[in-house]
């Protein structure tokens, strides 16, 4: 009682953070599967959990990051992020990847993925089973992503202005200039989907709106006024440590932001491999998803101070002009594009509701999904895997307990649902494209150099 909601949801996440940490299974004299395993091997499992321990300190630099699968089963363009491509054009924030084509014919539109910075693109090419790269391919895409850089201190500087003006403005104009097409179809996900949100407004207001003929946007918040648990991190005073912090280094580490989303799931995603590898002595089994997970980025300081003050802190994107790109004010209220947007019913990180609002804010026609699960695994759900379903309305509604109270459950991935509305957009077919050509010539093999750029190095 007299708690402000900021401070309340505070002592709510620390509390429960705490209680977890404290949990019998997470010592070895209180966790009986651990006691009986000690005892089988004569204590070898403390040996070897000992020796995780230790590793894992030397990994993260005398940081403590718990492994949570074998990242030497892995090897970007072998066994993962494998989808034939190749670079054909890169600048000092992005490698664009154009991918080899798999259908005799085409669509018309090309396809530009514009994937988060805070973690790499190849979510979206994992295994050959569940890449939505692959599989826009074989729908006949011609597809390219921005695989966005692994900043240093070099490039403290950049700032969310560079990483539109060389991200996904000068991809457009790439593509459009390498296949002859007009117009380009975009998909953003996450803080990807941010920046492609405030490249449709710039494009609406400095006349050029129609080298983008629809846009698809992944878990996305343009509305920060509920962000959930992370809000938890996030205040002037957090703030000021944390400006300090990336003024002295030039960059904020991939791993601080790990460390953050891991927290919003700890039981799941720190004190379960805490006791499996360091209180059994278990190997980290080999797992696509969380090597991606535990392989972030860094952020450049100026990129990184703007978007979680301009945004996280004073939801500044939310208001009409709040916001300068090159100079240029930012209004989401003229996007006049046809936008599809994906959301996901248990999204820690980009809550649905808050994602919707954008629905309200925008002059063109909106198509509203809701998948089930969550921020990585409602997305990455491929057509034949029967999980999760999604919901669809075809009323508009301001509130998105209307819609979601009118909403009809459809089974299977939304992707199938993805398909047909996009295939709108996609101006007919055309002769399948080479990768490149004498302007834009293959620089090398997809996934690129960028991307294998680990934390570490």
């Amino acid at each position: 009682k007299g708690v402000d909601a900021d401070t309340q949801a505070k002592v709510d996440f620390y509390t429960r953070n705490f209680v977890q940490s404290l949990a019998p299974s997470n010592f070895v004299a209180t966790n009986p599967t651990v006691i009986k395993e000690a005892v089988e091997t004569q204590g070898q499992s403390l040996l070897k959990g000992f020796q995780h321990f230790l590793d894992d300190l030397e990994e993260g630099k005398g940081k403590l990051r718990v492994s949570m699968t074998d990242v030497n089963a892995f090897e970007l363009g072998k066994n993962i992020a494998s989808t034939p491509g190749k670079v054909i054009y890169q600048n000092s924030l992005i490698q664009l990847i154009q991918y080899e084509p798999t259908t005799e014919k085409v669509n018309k539109n090309p396809l530009l993925i514009v994937p988060p910075w805070i973690n790499k693109f190849y979510v979206l090419d994992l295994q050959p089973k569940n890449s939505l790269i692959k599989w826009a391919v074989d729908q006949g895409h011609t597809v390219f992503v921005i695989s966005w850089v692994n900043p240093d201190e070099k490039l403290a500087h950049k700032d969310f202005s560079c990483y539109m003006q060389e991200g996904p403005l000068t991809a457009i104009d790439v593509i459009r200039d390498l296949t002859g097409a007009e117009q380009v179809n975009l998909a953003g996900y996450c803080i990807g989907g941010t920046l492609t949100s405030c490249t449709l407004a710039y494009l609406a207001s400095t006349g050029q709106a129609d080298k983008v003929k629809s846009a698809t946007l992944f878990t996305t918040l343009t509305d920060f006024k509920d962000v959930g648990e992370l809000r938890v991190f996030i205040d002037e005073e957090q703030m000021e440590l944390l400006d300090a912090h990336m003024e002295r280094l030039g960059y904020l580490e991939g791993s601080e932001m790990s460390q953050v989303f891991n927290l919003l799931r700890a039981n799941d995603l720190v004190w379960s491999f805490f006791v499996s590898n360091y209180l059994l002595g278990k190997e980290p089994f080999p797992f696509d998803l969380l090597y991606w997970n535990s392989d972030p980025t860094r952020m450049p300081a100026m990129m990184h101070k703007f978007y979680l003050r301009q945004m996280y802190l004073e939801n500044k994107l939310s208001e009409p002009n709040g916001i300068s790109l090159n100079d240029v004010p930012i209004d989401l209220r003229k996007i006049n594009t046809p936008l599809y947007m994906i959301s996901t019913h248990d999204d820690h990180i980009a809550p649905w509701k808050s994602t919707y609002e954008l629905t309200q804010n925008v002059s063109g026609p909106v198509k509203f999904v809701l998948g089930g699960s969550g921020h990585i695994a409602g997305i990455i759900n491929p057509e034949n895997s029967g999980k999760y379903g999604y919901w669809t309305n075809t009323k508009k509604a301001k509130d998105p307990e209307d819609w979601f109270k009118g909403a009809t459950q459809n089974e299977g991935s939304w992707w199938q649902d993805w398909k047909k509305w996009i295939s709108r957009h996609s101006g007919g077919k055309v002769d399948a494209r080479a990768v490149g050509n004498d302007k834009y010539k293959p620089i090398e093999d997809a996934p690129g150099s960028y991307v294998k750029v680990r934390m570490t190095d």
